[in-house]
């Protein structure tokens, strides 16, 4: 915990946790510019996925068309595809660059950008893998997310044994969890045993805890149950608390990350553990001008009613808050896992029709 000192003075809540307890920052957005506000308050760390790429595309569209042309016109053989994970690449090392002194200062734990494989690739292991070592190269402070799918599992103990910090994404259920935190320690351990060094890595399992509360509130309306609403905000913090406990409990390595934000809670009843929270920028500058009190809730449990209903009411909240709810066969086939991938592969073809007009623009629109 960082030492807490009565003259500290705090430009945000969102500061104010990061300086008095263990619960750390990171920015969903490799933005420089989110990414400097996010840093300013807190932050160690940062991510990068498809969808982030084309929102910074967007965004920073006068810097990176000219980049695009240029790279277009020196490597004349590339297709959409290939200059897409250029940029992918070049925003990431961006933004990893940004970071590095905070990387140097905690030695690997923190200070790292997280870029995403292809989403496309989530059932192919050895393509997640041969992309993991890639993008572990392009900076020392990377850290690379795989999907914690069938073929995302093995893929991340292989990483991890090679030496390469992961962080497994498309990951809402403590079945994925748990598969994904034994999946570490196997890896870990194969190093360990053959004596390489694990000091400076830093293993993360990222719950996307409102794409759980999104894939119940679906089920809630095509079923036409009747829940109380406040219940479906809860879902992912549920599942979130009890894998903290479990984590704790067994002593993994990895630790947990609280992703895909819809409420704050989502935040402030992460506040105290030794787990990371990744807002949007946008989140954080409304967490930041809150009045929400900085206090430890990681262990405060969640109303028993709650989860009590949510269990009698939706199978799918028990398969992802009971450790054997799910088996790694059946990962992929979950609706989150689902809901997700689709947004995420997605997201790849809106990043090559970007490209697309910018390389070879429609002439009826000239």
């Amino acid at each position: 915990m960082a030492p807490i000192a009565a003259a500290l003075q705090f430009k945000s809540p969102l500061h104010k946790m990061t300086q008095t307890t263990p619960t750390c920052l990171w920015n969903d957005s490799a933005s420089i510019e989110d990414l400097t506000y996010s840093i300013e308050h807190g932050a160690v760390g940062a991510t990068c996925n498809p969808s982030i790429a084309v929102s910074v595309l967007k965004k920073e569209m006068a810097v990176w068309k000219p980049r695009i042309l240029e790279l277009a016109a020196a490597h004349p053989e590339l297709n959409e595809d290939d200059l897409s994970w250029r940029i992918v690449e070049e925003i990431s090392v961006n933004a990893a660059r940004l970071l590095l002194p905070i990387f140097e200062r905690e030695k690997g734990r923190n200070g790292r950008l997280s870029i995403q494989t292809d989403p496309r690739n989530y059932r192919n292991t050895d393509a997640m893998l041969a992309q993991a070592i890639h993008f572990s190269r392009l900076a020392p402070n990377m850290i690379v997310k795989i999907a914690a799918t069938r073929a995302g599992i093995p893929a991340i103990e292989e990483a991890t044994y090679r030496g390469i910090s992961i962080n497994a994404t498309v990951s809402f259920t403590l079945p994925q969890a748990i598969a994904v935190a034994e999946a570490v320690e196997r890896g870990l351990k194969r190093r360990e045993s053959e004596g390489a060094d694990i000091s400076s890595m830093g293993p993360i399992c990222t719950l996307m805890v409102g794409r759980l509360d999104d894939w119940l509130k679906v089920l809630h309306d095509k079923q036409n149950l009747s829940v109380d609403p406040g219940y479906l905000e809860w879902a992912g913090v549920a599942v979130f608390k009890k894998a903290y406990k479990i984590f704790r409990e067994r002593g993994y390595r990895a630790r947990l990350l609280s992703a895909a934000f819809r409420n704050h809670m989502h935040w402030s009843e992460f506040i105290g553990g030794d787990v990371v929270i990744s807002p949007p920028c946008a989140w954080q500058k409304r967490y930041n001008e809150s009045d929400i009190e900085v206090i430890s809730r990681i262990d405060t449990p969640v109303e028993p009613r709650i989860v009590e209903t949510l269990l009698a009411k939706f199978p799918d909240f028990k398969r992802a808050y009971n450790e054997n709810g799910l088996t790694p066969e059946e990962f992929d086939a979950f609706g989150s896992t689902r809901r997700t991938l689709r947004q995420f592969i997605a997201a790849v073809a809106e990043m090559n029709a970007i490209v697309r007009d910018i390389i070879l623009p429609n002439p009826d629109t000239e």
